[in-house]
């Protein structure tokens, strides 16, 4: 095996391992032990792979027999996540969720049907936003919300504090807290997931259950929402009623049902945590806001907002969005692969059952891949001066091999139009209290999706166009 922490007799490293934050522990075993390295989990293998080299020699490369998931036994079983595709076993039920998930974000003729209602989504997110700065956060999570209820299920958020979004948020917050290594001690002794609620200590069966609950509201509820559209024949075009359309078997609805949980599942949370990214590196960083906004300027001009047809044309926004993807990964330890058979690599044996994390956080610092890597510079992904552009993190921070997010595309699509509008519309700085500028915090949770902690945030219309764009009850694009 690799090497690593030494260990214990019969627990192995239970006691080495990190409750929070591990990409950080990891990154710190790493300079001791190297790209590859092995715990001992109550006589469990887990394999940490702290190298983008690495991680696509093994979990590319041989995808065929690294495409496993382990099971989970608090958060899959008990709570219920196995029904989404990212905790699906590689075989005919995932492939098929996979393929739906190609024809609906998948392809550029998808991706462009579904450019409207993003356009119109962030539109009135810059709105709301110029309104009142300081719900923000709120704000970015609706943005995110609508945008994949539409897509899915062809819902519109019509209000604030919407019932179905906030439905969908609370099981998502539950998720990157249920998921995260070590969150259970049932997760290492399976057996505990038999103990009854009222046992002793087992307040965590409890919680379990009711968090199962919220996640069965949040697979039903806009599923019924879109069938009840179709019965009516006032359904919008979506992932839902497109696939749910003539005569449909209950083995293939319950599919569809858990092809549309999973691209909620897999999209809002994370783009989320990206969004409220770019927001805090646009304050820490002045030089590179105002670049993108210089480019903005000389490419679309004063008179209309950016559009995703403009990406192409807007090559520094673009790199900026990358930068926003490597300086904060939203997944910093993606989620865990499965050895299905034994491997053999760079001289170590791996056992089949074989747990691997990518530590994506680490891949996305290695100073061999990136000059500086704590700064945040888009400019080391344009090309100029005869350099040539640093390694791609879309290449790491999507996952790898098989197991890649099916909805990357459309996750850069909405991330590139808000970042670009923000851009157009907004100077975002730090505020100013009592003459002083307040200092975000650098802070992100822990848990599977890691999001910024709360932090201030000043957001002013760049002009009195802007600002008259913005507040014009017509088309504000044109």
């Amino acid at each position: 095996m690799p090497p690593g922490p030494a260990g214990w007799p019969v627990i192995g490293n239970i006691l080495d391992m990190p409750s929070s934050h591990e990409w950080r522990t990891f990154a710190q075993w790493g300079e001791t032990w190297g790209d590859i390295i092995s715990v001992n989990l109550l006589g469990k293998p887990l394999v940490i792979l702290n190298s983008s080299h690495v991680a696509d020699e093994m979990l590319d490369k041989k995808s065929l027999i690294y495409s496993g998931r382990p099971v989970f036994p608090v958060c899959g079983e008990v709570i219920g996540w196995n029904r989404i595709l990212a905790f699906h076993q590689y075989g005919p039920r995932w492939r098929e969720i996979r393929r739906l998930f190609s024809q609906t974000v998948g392809s550029h003729n998808s991706l462009a049907q579904l450019t409207d209602d993003l356009e119109r989504e962030a539109d009135g997110f810059l709105g709301r936003v110029m309104a009142n700065p300081t719900t923000l956060t709120q704000q970015v999570h609706r943005f995110t919300g609508a945008s994949i209820l539409k897509v899915t299920y062809g819902y519109t958020i019509e209000k604030e504090n919407d019932e179905l979004l906030r439905i969908v948020d609370t099981a998502m917050e539950q998720f990157s807290l249920a998921s995260a290594p070590g969150a259970y001690l049932a997760d290492a002794f399976s057996i505990l997931t038999h103990v009854p609620p009222w046992f002793p200590g087992a307040g965590w069966k409890t919680t379990a259950q009711a968090w199962r609950k919220d996640l069965e509201k949040m697979c039903d509820i806009p599923y019924n929402f879109t069938k009840a559209q179709m019965r009516a024949g006032t359904a919008s075009s979506s992932l839902v009623a497109i696939n749910l359309e003539g005569d449909i078997d209950p083995q293939r609805e319950a599919i569809i049902k858990d092809a549309a949980s999973s691209l909620y599942a897999g999209g809002a949370d994370t783009s989320v945590s990206a969004i409220r990214s770019f927001f805090l590196a646009m304050m820490r960083f002045p030089e590179a806001q105002r670049k993108a906004q210089a480019e903005i300027d000389r490419v679309i001009g004063s008179d209309r907002l950016p559009t995703v047809a403009d990406r192409e044309q807007l090559p520094y926004v673009r790199a900026l969005c990358w930068e926003v993807l490597r300086w904060q990964p939203i997944a910093p330890l993606g989620i865990p692969h499965y050895l299905t058979q034994d491997d053999v690599h760079a001289g170590y044996f791996l056992p089949k059952g074989t747990v691997v994390i990518a530590n994506i956080w680490k891949m996305l610092r290695d100073p061999k891949r990136y000059a500086r890597p704590q700064d945040f510079n888009p400019d080391r992904f344009v090309p100029g001066q005869g350099a040539e552009p640093e390694y791609d993190p879309r290449q790491v921070v999507f996952g790898f091999g098989r197991r890649v997010c099916p909805g990357s595309q459309l996750a850069e699509m909405s991330l590139f139009l808000i970042c670009a509008v923000s851009l157009a519309a907004f100077d975002i700085s730090k505020p100013i209290v009592d003459g002083k500028a307040v200092e975000p915090s650098m802070e992100y949770t822990t848990g599977t999706i890691s999001h910024p902690c709360e932090f201030q945030c000043s957001i002013k219309p760049r002009s009195a166009k802007v600002q008259a764009l913005l507040s014009s009850s017509g088309d504000v694009r044109y």
